[in-house]
């Protein structure tokens, strides 16, 4: 209602719109990560501001997740095969004898172009937060399903305390977030997200393999440097619970403790009104030449292409009006 009396005073250019009576609260004004008139209370945006994240309880229905989790397993037996797809195993697995089927896969990405699973990032439960965040003309950036193994011994499936806006070649950050929804019941036991609540307001930090005995997965870049004393929030998630989360927050999951794999299903979505940049010369350089080499084995080593490139081809249109970083 208030931003239909300011668009009518705007068009009458009669007095102050400012003075119009507004349903939005005074403090609201002050919220930087956050949209002025979005399904969020005034203590869910203060909470995101303070903090970075955001836990939205049974957002995603089980029968969503179920249809989820079947395709996935059709994509890992390849009974389903999707175009531009990067299956991954964990380390340990690999050097291991083979496992068949889902069990040998820790988390297939850019599944973008499948039908069935990018229905979760059209959701419309799920958009519907989203645009608190990034705004209504919505790209999906990059998607995944993680499969969690359990942890053979050698903690290779933990996943390093990182900032998801390493990987990313396009600003601003505030309108960029992510959407992680737990597919099954998720702990500590099994390798649940912790984040470091508040880190989100600080800068992007260079990102490094950690030095781990037992090996690190694949771009599984760690923060090199933060403060082991910054207080730490083990996100423990019912299946359908779904978490937003700031680009720059520190965040990263445990070893699975247990004999069954932890799945999750994520997507990242930015606003089509935001903008590539140069990494070059940047603490992202090395997550960009490591990008670019699995692109030219994907694609041909002779094939020109850069990293702004290889995000163009993930970037899809999921909302709103296209932009630079989805036409």
């Amino acid at each position: 209602m208030a931003d239909r009396l300011q668009t009518v005073f705007r068009h009458l250019g009669s007095g102050r719109p400012q003075q119009a009576i507004s349903t939005i609260p005074v403090s609201a004004a002050a919220y930087q990560y956050s949209q002025p008139g979005c399904i969020l209370s005034d203590e869910q945006r203060r909470f995101y501001d303070k903090n970075g994240f955001l836990v939205i309880k049974n957002l995603v229905s089980g029968d969503k997740i179920d249809k989820y989790k079947e395709r996935f397993q059709k994509v890992c037996t390849g009974e389903v095969k999707i175009p531009g797809v990067i299956i991954m195993r964990d380390v340990a697995i690999a050097k291991s004898e083979f496992v068949p089927g889902e069990h040998a896969v820790t988390k297939i990405q850019d599944w973008m172009l499948d039908p069935v699973l990018f229905e979760y990032c059209c959701d419309p439960e799920i958009l519907k937060y989203v645009e608190a965040f990034t705004g209504p003309d919505i790209a999906a950036m990059h998607t995944m399903i993680i499969n969690k193994p359990p942890d053979p011994g050698l903690k290779t499936s933990r996943h390093p305390m990182h900032q998801d806006l390493h990987y990313f070649p396009f600003r601003p950050a505030d309108r960029i977030v992510c959407s992680w929804t737990a597919m099954e019941k998720v702990d500590r036991s099994n390798g649940c997200l912790v984040v470091l609540p508040g880190s989100h307001t600080g800068e992007l930090k260079q990102h490094d393999y950690p030095e781990w005995e037992g090996g690190v997965n694949k771009m599984y870049h760690g923060v090199r440097d933060y403060s082991p004393d910054h207080p730490r929030v083990h996100l423990e998630m019912e299946k359908g619970d779904t978490v937003f989360f700031h680009p720059i927050l520190i965040h990263g999951s445990g070893m699975n403790r247990t004999k069954g794999f932890r799945k999750a299903i994520s997507c990242h979505y930015a606003s089509t009104q935001c903008h590539y940049i140069d990494v070059e010369g940047t603490t992202q350089e090395n997550i960009s030449d490591e990008t670019l080499e699995i692109a030219r084995k994907k694609f041909g080593g002779n094939i020109k292409i850069s990293f702004k490139d290889v995000w163009r081809l993930r970037a899809r249109l999921v909302k709103g009006q296209p932009g630079e970083i989805a036409e």
